[in-house]
């Protein structure tokens, strides 16, 4: 499955349109990024039911400095809406596909009921 290039115009409607919402922040010059390129490409084929999606960092500052990202490669997980998993730094492809499993089983009611707990609580 090919990935989507995200920006900030079609950023929220991506994650909110899909299930399940795998995010690589990256940059051309960056050599983890690269690396990292064809095991986040080879995971997409595995897991068609996932949306997997790119942000270009050097292209996209302004998304990126909204999501504060400071260290790149990043990966965001989304499950239903609700950011679910976030970390810099190379995934081996296995430790990528248990990540991608495990936020498919997530609840997304109970991701609800938590966010809704802690808007309650602000």
């Amino acid at each position: 499955m090919a990935t989507v290039a995200l920006s900030t115009e079609n950023f929220s409607s991506t994650v909110d349109a899909n299930d399940v919402v795998l995010i690589d922040f990256w940059a051309g010059w960056c050599n983890p990024c690269m690396r990292f390129a064809p095991i986040y490409d080879e995971a997409s084929s595995r897991h068609e039911d996932v949306t997997f999606a790119k942000v270009d960092t050097e292209d996209q500052q302004d998304l990126s400095a909204a999501l504060e990202i400071t260290s790149i490669p990043t990966i965001m997980a989304f499950r239903s809406g609700y950011l679910v998993f976030r970390q810099a730094g190379l995934l081996p492809g296995a430790q990528l596909d248990e990540l991608i499993e495990k936020v498919k089983e997530l609840d997304p009611e109970e991701l609800k009921r938590q966010a809704d707990a802690q808007r309650e609580s602000a």
